[in-house]
């Protein structure tokens, strides 16, 4: 049988989850982990409704570092330690929600949308 956690346990876990990553960064990646670009998490990670939690960022473009088709992403902790891994990153409908796919090192890379919602 599936687990599955009522309202306010979610809200809770999703506000835990973002206190622990405020602060942190989110990293854009290759499918061969390659960095392509890092958005810093405001000191207070975002917001968080219900299940859902809005990150929210110092800047939401960024110059990318590298060049090549970004695949998934991941948060770090202020710390540097990647907590959060296997972000889907596409244009729309995905964990991170970018401009474009396709990065060139140099070009700006901007972050349209950028939410994780607790399992059922």
């Amino acid at each position: 049988m599936a687990v599955t956690y009522n309202a306010a346990v979610k809200t809770a876990r999703m506000t835990a989850t973002r206190d622990h990553f405020a602060n942190g960064t989110l990293e854009i990646l290759t499918a061969a982990d390659a960095v392509l670009a890092t958005f810093g998490l405001d000191a207070a990670g975002g917001t968080v409704s219900g299940a859902v939690w809005t990150l929210v960022f110092d800047n939401s473009t960024v110059a990318a570092g590298a060049s090549g088709t970004a695949a998934k992403a991941q948060v770090k902790t202020s710390g540097g330690t990647a907590h959060l891994t296997g972000l889907t990153v596409g244009t729309s409908g995905s964990d991170i929600n970018l401009d474009s796919v396709s990065i060139t090192s140099g070009q700006n890379v901007t972050l349209s949308s950028a939410t994780i919602t607790h399992a059922a």
